[in-house]
């Protein structure tokens, strides 16, 4: 977990691909897709970030994102051999989120190769590492099970995809329970695993 893991503040100035943020007094120049840049770039706005710090020898750059789930897509990506920081936010940038997963998830080697700074072998390697691990839209049809509610509304609290989905494993599936109820007990899980 990142040091800066959120941010709250007020936006100062922004570009293209960032957002000067003031935070307690403080301004932080944080890195950011251009669609969060777009959304969020107003002088004045107060936002919210999700960040990850990124740390080198030779620099420290934070990096913002409007939802945990960009997040997530951001670190997977930079988590792939040979894909840094700026290469990850040049194909969220590119593509969005949604895109980006449904290209993976699809073996859109072509769409990927067409972010600048990605080659033919670097989008094969993406697909290969990330296939499995993204869904894109064309998984996201198939039928809600009884756990999808419980599981969706972990994530919009900030869970992983994978930390929801054992959460709401965990709760009996007898039928009987609301899903407030089953939601409730998928919630105690983390307290047992703290």
């Amino acid at each position: 977990m990142s040091l800066i893991a959120r941010l709250r503040g007020v936006v100062e100035e922004w570009g293209v691909d960032w957002l000067l943020v003031f935070v307690g007094g403080v301004g932080l120049r944080v890195q950011v897709p251009a669609s969060t840049a777009e959304a969020l770039g107003h002088r004045g706005e107060s936002v919210v970030l999700h960040t990850h710090l990124h740390v080198r020898d030779d620099a420290v750059a934070l990096y913002g994102f409007a939802t945990a789930e960009d997040l997530r897509l951001f670190e997977m990506l930079i988590g792939v051999s040979g894909v840094g920081p700026r290469g990850a936010l040049s194909l969220l940038s590119a593509l969005g989120a949604e895109g980006l997963s449904d290209a993976i998830s699809a073996g859109d080697v072509p769409r990927l190769q067409q972010v600048p700074g990605i080659g033919q072998k670097m989008a094969a390697r993406l697909v290969l590492e990330l296939k499995g691990k993204l869904v894109g839209r064309a998984a996201a049809t198939v039928p809600m099970g009884r756990d999808d509610e419980v599981v969706a509304a972990l994530v919009g609290l900030g869970y992983t995809q994978a930390e929801a989905q054992a959460a709401a494993a965990s709760v009996p599936s007898d039928g009987s329970l609301a899903v407030e109820e089953r939601l409730r007990r998928a919630l105690a899980y983390f307290g047992r695993r703290a």
